[in-house]
This record gives structure tokens, C-alpha cells and sequence, in this order.
């Protein structure tokens, strides 16, 4: 499953061809020509349009789309009682790849909500229509594994250029990329075997591509975010050195355009920037509200192309955007109170885990077709 070559580009130019034909037809289908165009979406309301929120409902088992004025106008999963493969089960992760959602159903672990207290597993990414028509799918529902199309707790998944999908594969210890016809492109980390020496991670809670053609991963329990090659080689870390105890919990790492890094360190509640040297330029901590829960464990920060930063505040039970100052100047959900609804995110959420704005996410991947190594 590795190569010495940059893995996961070494298919032959016909084949990637028409891998990306396939993805585009795919697209076609599901979505309106005249719905391409910004304007009109943003003129005509409605799913898909720029500037709404995308939020993955973690323990309401769903994905939704949420307007300015807190108006659910898209939902995908039952909700907070079904625990079927109709819904996406303790869902970590969500994404717009054009009209459609790219989701990881992560389950819940034991003991986590009362509904589940054996746990209830899902094991899937999934790509889903407007509609909610499921039109790729890696990972078998309800199964938890490491073979062939097997997942055990992945918790992010990410739409590459080429359309392959980049899955965190928590349970097996290990980043994946998958093609479209579900092989192994490319793997970091050993399947089953958590650590911290050559080619291991522990515990990893997400992974993002650089346009350097690198992955920067998120080793939560090795409290460490890393940048490696295509070799397997770490060529970046924070902490520079591994017994420094700067992070607890290292839950989200995204690479922005200036060359810093925005870590979301959950054990210890906050959000932080650092630049290239490693000095923190930027923090937030999410425990300091009066009625906050006193660790909320917040799991994904994204900067925003205005300069402010999207938190998942996950057990403070909301979303918010804050600016460069501190202040808070969108919510979505009620702090540290869960609810749920399938008309307005007023009524509460449920340990959100991830959120991005639609057409605003300046720190995944780059745009949609575009590889900057092709």
C-alpha cells in the first residue's frame, strides 16, 4: 500500500481520466445546470448556497445545512433516536463536493449516550445526493474491521482533487487514501499498532492535503501535529520536540495561506494559531462563558476567508464564528444545552463535532479539480 512515488498519482493518465468523468457525471446528475451559478443560488435562497453552514450533528446522528437565520434547509440522518444505516451515527465530519455531502459516520463509542451504551457503531464515509441518495459509500455499516472496505471509528474524510478520498482512520491507527473503486492508494500510519516511531500515529482525529502535495495530520493522543511526504517521512511537527507538552489532545490541524498553522487543542479547550516558528500568534479559549461546560473538548477549527474562525465547541453544544478579537458573532445551538430540531438549530444541538460555511473554507484542499503537482 505505499510507494516510493507519490502514491495515489500513479495511475495511468486514462484511468485518473476517467475517474474524474465518472465524478463529474455523478455530479451532473444530482445537481441542476442553472444551480452552478453563485448569484442565482445566492439570489434564489435554498441548499447549497454560499455562505451557509454546514454542520455535522455528532450525537443527533445527522448533517445539516443551516442558513444565516438558523433555518435548517437541508438534513440528511433521523436523528438523535434512529440508529440506522438511514442516518450517519455519531457523525465526526461533513463536506460539500458540489451538490453533494461527503460524510464520515464515525459511531458512538460505549458508554457515551444512553440510547447506545454498548455503542453503535456505522464504519462509513459516504457521498449523498440532495436528495440523500447514497452514491458511493467506503466502509460497511455496522461493521468494524481493517480488510477490504472495512473502517474501525473514522472520523474525517476528505474529497482530493483526483477524486480519491482521504479517510482518518482512528480505530485502525492510520490515514488512508481510497480511490473511487475502494483500493488503498496511499496509508500512513501501521493498521492496529498505536505509537510514535517511524510511520505510527496514535489515536489521529483528522488529515487534510497541503498544495505541497503533503498531509498534515492531526495525532491526537500523541499530542502532535505532523506534516509527512509521500516517502512516509516527517518533514514538520508542532511540538518541534516530542516531550514538550504544548498540546493535549491534538483534534484539528489546517494549514492557511500565510504558512501558519490552526490547531484545535481539545483537552485544553482552545483554539490556537502558530506561525511558522512555532510561536503562538492566535488563541481562543471556548471554556470561559459564564454556563460553559468547564471542558467542552472543542474538535475543529476552520478559518474563515474574512479572517475569523469557526469552532465546533462540541460539549458546549453549539458552533461559533469569532473574530480576530475574541468576540462571538454567530451561534449556532445554545451553550451547554442540547436540542434538537428539524427546523431551526434555535431548538439545540448535540455535541456538534465539525462545521464549515459553504464556499468560505479556505484551509482544506484545493479547489475541486485543481492538483498543484498535475
Amino acid at each position: 500500500m505505499t510507494s516510493s512515488k507519490r502514491a495515489g498519482r500513479h495511475l495511468a493518465a486514462g484511468a485518473v481520466g476517467v475517474l474524474m468523468v465518472t465524478a463529474a457525471i455523478v455530479l451532473a446528475a444530482a445537481w441542476p445546470a442553472s444551480a452552478a451559478d453563485p448569484a442565482a443560488q445566492a439570489a434564489a435562497g435554498g441548499f447549497n448556497r454560499a455562505g451557509d453552514m454546514l454542520i455535522a450533528d455528532q450525537f443527533n446522528n445527522r448533517v445539516i445545512e443551516v442558513d444565516a437565520h438558523h433555518r435548517i434547509v437541508w438534513q440528511f440522518g433521523r436523528g438523535p433516536h434512529d440508529f440506522t444505516a438511514a442516518s450517519i451515527i455519531g457523525v465526526n465530519d461533513a463536506q460539500r463536493v458540489g451538490p453533494l455531502t461527503l460524510m464520515a459516520g464515525t459511531g458512538t463509542p460505549a458508554n457515551t449516550i444512553p440510547e447506545c451504551p454498548q455503542g453503535c457503531p456505522d464504519n462509513r464515509v459516504v457521498l449523498v445526493t440532495p436528495s440523500g441518495r447514497i452514491v458511493w459509500q467506503y466502509g460497511t455499516f455496522g461493521v468494524t474491521g481493517s480488510g477490504p472496505d472495512q473502517l474501525n471509528t473514522p472520523v474525517q474524510s476528505t474529497w482530493l482533487p483526483d477524486a480519491h478520498v482521504l479517510i482518518t482512520d482512528q480505530g485502525n491507527q492510520r490515514v488512508i487514501e481510497v480511490t473511487p473503486d475502494h483500493r488503498i492508494a496511499w496509508q500512513y500510519g501501521t493498521t492496529g499498532t498505536a505509537g510514535a516511531g517511524a510511520d505510527q500515529l496514535d489515536n489521529p482525529n483528522s488529515a487534510e492535503l497541503l498544495a505541497n502535495g503533503h498531509i498534515l495530520i492531526a495525532d491526537e493522543n500523541n499530542n502532535r501535529v505532523i506534516e509527512v511526504n509521500r516517502q512516509h517521512q516527517i518533514v514538520w511537527q508542532y511540538p518541534a520536540q516530542p516531550d514538550q507538552a504544548l498540546l493535549d489532545g491534538a483534534a484539528f490541524a489546517s494549514r492557511l495561506p500565510d504558512g501558519h498553522t490552526l490547531i484545535t487543542d481539545a483537552n485544553n479547550n482552545r483554539v490556537i494559531e502558530i506561525d511558522r516558528a512555532g510561536t503562538v500568534v492566535w488563541s481562543y479559549v471556548t471554556n470561559t462563558q459564564p454556563g460553559s461546560n468547564p471542558d467542552p473538548l472543542p474538535t475543529r477549527a476552520v478559518r474563515l476567508a474574512d479572517g475569523h474562525t469557526l469552532i465546533s465547541d462540541q460539549f458546549n453544544d453549539r458552533v461559533i464564528e469569532v473574530n480576530r478579537s475574541g468576540d462571538i458573532v454567530r451561534q449556532e445551538g445554545n451553550l451547554n444545552s442540547s436540542g434538537y430540531s428539524t427546523t431551526t438549530t434555535a431548538a439545540g444541538l448535540y455535541a456538534p463535532y465539525d462545521a464549515k460555511v459553504i464556499g468560505d473554507y479556505t484551509g482544506l484542499t484545493p479547489p475541486l479539480g485543481v492538483d498543484p503537482e498535475r
